[in-house]
């Protein structure tokens, strides 16, 4: 499905999902797919930073988690492909089995960091190459599509980042992406050389300090030359906000704050609340009228 959107040209924007609870809200929205970023759940699962701490038993946990949650196309973070050239096939294949659509690697050195902070360091280009050409080949429906990331803009500058998702594209990746992009020029630029040779992806980080692309519409993206745009923060980042403010909230007056809509409703319908009710009131009556077997 993921393929078919790009043949039509028709630009994907995916936020960012994390744990069912998300992945259910998503599923109420006309988003064409979603994203599962390795930053939203080694924070929100394990409490950990995106420094290459969590790895492929992990992530599949949460990958079943929101497939469970969601038929919507998944595109998942797969960090380095968490090893080399065997672990890549495998990562693929694990992926593709549970349900994934796309699989984003990149070309960090492992233990990876997340793409917005300091300390990046990649690999060279042709060994990432040789991981995208394994990856490509690993899979069993080419459906499947295959994501390269380049993080070398912060280490190498631009036009090796440029230079880099063209070779990778060439090992067989069905889609690029130059991390971390930090400035309306550069963004530009990418979108100017990459755009027009097939599709090419963008980061769109929550604006606050650490994170360094700029805002700009979905409008502005495609007209950029980008064809999938992924929000990692999307809803991770307001729920973060919200909490901290709930808990000064509680500090301060010795009062929890006030729900928004005073009501559990809306979580309780999220979460198929009304389903088990109605099930348990049929199977209630049912079994009260003598119905059932014996």
């Amino acid at each position: 499905m993921l393929r078919s959107l790009l043949r039509e040209e028709r630009f994907i924007a995916a936020p960012g999902v994390h744990d069912g609870f998300s992945a259910l809200l998503a599923d109420r929205f006309p988003f064409d797919a979603v994203y599962m970023s390795g930053y939203c759940v080694a924070a929100s699962r394990f409490g950990l930073p995106d420094a290459g701490l969590i790895g492929l038993s992990d992530m599949l946990q949460v990958v079943n988690l929101i497939r469970r949650c969601t038929d919507k196309p998944l595109i998942a973070d797969a960090d380095t492909g968490y090893g080399g050239l065997l672990n890549v096939q495998h990562t693929v294949r694990e992926y593709e089995a549970a349900g994934v659509n796309a699989i984003q690697i990149e070309d960090q050195e492992t233990p990876k960091k997340c793409g917005h902070t300091k300390g990046k360091r990649v690999i060279d280009a042709s060994e990432m190459s040789a991981k995208v050409e394994v990856a490509a080949e690993s899979r069993n429906d080419d459906s499947f599509l295959i994501i390269a990331r380049t993080d070398a803009l912060a280490t190498h500058g631009l036009d090796e980042a440029i230079r880099r998702a063209r070779l990778y594209r060439r090992a067989g990746a069905d889609v690029v992406f130059i991390d971390a992009l930090d400035s309306q020029e550069a963004m530009e630029r990418a979108g100017e050389a990459l755009g027009g040779e097939g599709p090419l992806m963008i980061n769109i980080t929550p604006q606050m300090p650490g994170f360094v692309t700029p805002e700009a519409s979905i409008e502005e993206l495609s007209a950029l030359g980008f064809a999938i745009a992924i929000f990692p923060g999307l809803f991770a980042t307001p729920s973060l906000a919200a909490m901290e403010a709930a808990a000064q909230t509680l500090l301060n007056t010795g009062r929890q704050p006030a729900a928004a809509g005073s009501s559990l409703a809306p979580a309780h319908e999220l979460v198929g609340f009304p389903k088990v009710w109605a099930d348990e009131a049929r199977w209630q009556a049912r079994y009260q009228n003598g119905g059932g077997t014996t």
